[in-house]
């Protein structure tokens, strides 16, 4: 899940951060260059998709191959800190991160996942600047991505105001957005609109296969408005399909207290 929002798509990703030769300089050096960029590029992509799908190994072996391409290319840093940050190398992860900031000082894609990075360490009021430091960027394709992502993190330090500005945000420019969608929903149950998380939990549903989190929220809703087949209905499926998930052992328990995390 995890992996999941921090990267949603590999080619937008990469896209987004294409380097521009310098001017000045020779034919032969430009396609020279240009070749060494392709082969950042592709050795980058190849790094992501391994990233992906959980073979981290592989993936450092592409990223070194697209860094001795060449060496200043920034979206290789980028899918570096996200390996690195899985394989819990802190020290190693924050190092990539800040490097492919330092290359591309607007590079959001990168400011929202070491935004991500930060926020999982408990580090929230360093991780909220860059995830504003992402939305200052005109030209961010899915700043709702970091809005969502904004909102979860100030939930975790318990701000549920400023949780809420923050999926309010996200929610009007793209009112689909999962993740807003499971936070705000988060908001109204824990502020007592029990129908209004009700309905986004609705809407959620429509757009993807709930998770153990958003299964864990209906229970509590619907337990919460009386409706006890639609809390055994959460609850069943909740027990099916993620019968190892700290949220079913809250239910066995009977911890209905319990929120655990969005992200």
């Amino acid at each position: 899940m995890k992996r999941m929002l921090m990267f949603l798509s590999v080619t937008w990703l990469l896209a987004a951060c294409g380097a521009t030769p310098s001017p000045g300089l020779s034919g032969a050096t430009d396609a020279t260059r240009g070749s060494e960029q392709n082969r950042a590029r592709i050795h980058t992509e190849l790094g992501a998709g391994y990233f992906a799908r959980g073979q981290y190994g592989v993936a450092l072996s592409e990223l070194k191959e697209a860094l001795a391409a060449e060496a200043s290319y920034a979206p290789a840093y980028n899918i570096l800190g996200l390996v690195r940050g899985e394989l819990g190398e802190d020290k190693e992860a924050e190092d990539a991160y800040r490097r492919a900031i330092a290359l591309q000082p607007q590079y959001s894609e990168a400011l929202n996942n070491y935004a991500l990075f930060l926020c999982h360490r408990g580090r929230t009021e360093e991780a909220l600047s860059r995830f504003e430091a992402a939305l200052a960027n005109p030209l961010y394709a899915t700043p709702e991505t970091a809005l969502a992502n904004a909102g979860v993190c100030s939930l975790g330090k318990a701000d549920v105001t400023q949780a809420e500005r923050y999926f309010a945000r996200a929610l009007r420019r793209a009112p689909d957005q999962p993740l807003a969608l499971l936070g705000m929903a988060e908001v109204e149950y824990r502020t007592g609109r029990l129908l209004a998380a009700r309905g986004k939990l609705k809407q959620l549903a429509n757009l993807t296969e709930l998770n153990a989190q958003a299964l864990w929220l209906g229970v509590r809703v619907e337990r919460s408005l009386g409706d006890h087949a639609a809390e055994n209905s959460f609850a069943t499926q909740l027990k099916r399909r993620y019968p190892e998930a700290l949220q079913t052992q809250w239910l066995m328990m009977g911890q209905y207290d319990q929120t655990g995390e969005l992200l």
